[in-house]
């Protein structure tokens, strides 16, 4: 596969904000650069296994990132909003971001903006007092649909229907405003309580000519082009035949799984430990008319120890597991049910390399490795893997 054409980027001075806030640790290199530097950091840890293939940039490598959040903190009497200081809980002030939906940036620094008109306050860590904690911007890449969410540390939220009136008047192309409730001393930026306050709760994407609902707690990649040139690649390298029983892990939203039902008569499993990103995989099989698939809230690890015990088979393992890496349960398991083929797709080249070194003491061969710049301008590279039964 041919690396896509990219447009040069300058170094490093392109953000004011680059040594302050720490989010793009490569800005200093232009594109071209950039992509040497992932393309060698993976074959230095990969290329054992297999040749690694060229890795595949993007055409125009900014305010790619479809979903956007940032933390409000009062300093001094004034409100802030932006994001965590690398390695830190110091927020940088940021009203716009060279990786971010400029939209998205936009609705954020209107409704810092708008706070003291309404006499709403920032949420005070220390003192748990105060009204916004963050506010969580996602936008559909095909459908433009917007969904805002306003993270609040109580449920009390005056004036509101003032606010949202004034909110929905300055972007109109907003289609749904959630209102989540963390009212906890967490670094979690969501809660688990929340209240729909316009629209349905969700927004619709297409992704590889299939629909997927994304709720505000669900799973989405957040770079939508290079999302479908990694799943087209994952399909690519499964080599799926009609009768193939598939389990998608890690399953998310249900994406994988559902773009490949679509090009084989195949049956999949998906599996996933959040509940709100399973019952948006239900959503989706349903919206997509796919009624090959069925998924499952569950451990992944869990899901296939017991599945090896009940003596069930796959013939294909589309493994996405998060930075982490695969569990050892999982990894053992997939040794004794002994799939013909595994994808693994993995946003961390060092748990990669871990994971492949237990497969291919145990029954696998690595064949393919193709590396996707899912996240320009930072050190993270995306690749997916092609392993076979020796």
């Amino acid at each position: 596969m041919k690396n896509t054409k990219t447009k040069r980027e300058g170094r490093g001075n392109g953000c004011p904000l680059y040594k302050k806030c720490g989010g793009c640790q490569l800005q200093n290199m232009s594109y071209e650069e950039q992509l040497s530097f992932k393309q060698v950091k993976c074959i230095k840890a990969l290329g054992k296994f297999c040749h690694v293939e060229e890795i595949i940039g993007m055409e125009s490598p900014v305010h790619y990132r479809n979903k956007v959040q940032a933390a409000f903190k009062s300093v001094g009497g004034r409100i802030i909003s932006g994001v965590y200081q690398a390695s830190s809980h110091r927020v940088v002030e940021v009203s716009e971001c060279m990786l971010e939906d400029s939209l998205a940036d936009e609705i954020i620094v209107f409704i810092k903006k708008l706070l003291p008109s309404f006499r709403l306050s920032a949420y005070n860590e220390d003192t748990g007092r105060g009204f916004l904690r963050h506010v969580l911007v996602r936008r559909g890449f095909s459908s433009g649909q917007v969904m805002v969410v306003l993270v609040t540390g109580t449920q009390l939220f005056p004036k509101k229907k003032e606010f949202l009136s004034a909110l929905l008047k300055a972007f109109p192309s907003i289609t749904t405003v959630v209102q989540n409730i963390n009212g906890s001393k967490t670094s979690m930026v969501l809660g688990k309580k929340e209240f729909v306050l316009f629209g349905d709760g969700f927004i619709e994407d297409t992704l590889c000519s299939c629909r997927f609902r994304i709720s505000p707690r669900s799973f989405y990649q957040i770079n939508p082009v290079q999302t479908e040139v990694l799943y087209r690649t994952a399909i690519e390298f499964a080599g799926l035949r009609n009768g193939d029983r598939v389990l998608d892990a890690y399953c998310g939203t249900g994406t994988i799984g559902i773009v490949a039902a679509k090009s084989a008569e195949i049956d999949v499993v998906g599996v996933e430990l959040n509940e709100d990103a399973v019952s948006d995989a239900v959503f989706n099989a349903r919206l997509n008319k796919s009624e090959n698939t069925a998924f499952f809230c569950d451990d992944a690890g869990r899901f296939m120890v017991e599945a090896a015990k009940a003596g069930e088979r796959f013939n294909v393992v589309f493994m996405d597991p998060p930075r982490a890496g695969s569990s050892p349960d999982f990894l053992r398991s997939i040794v004794k049910t002994a799939p013909e083929r595994v994808v693994y797709v993995s946003c961390s080249v060092e748990t990669l390399e871990r994971d492949l070194l237990f497969l291919c003491k145990n029954g696998y061969r690595v064949k393919k490795i193709q590396p996707v710049d899912m996240f320009p301008h930072t050190s993270h590279v995306e690749c997916v893997v092609q392993l076979c039964r020796k």
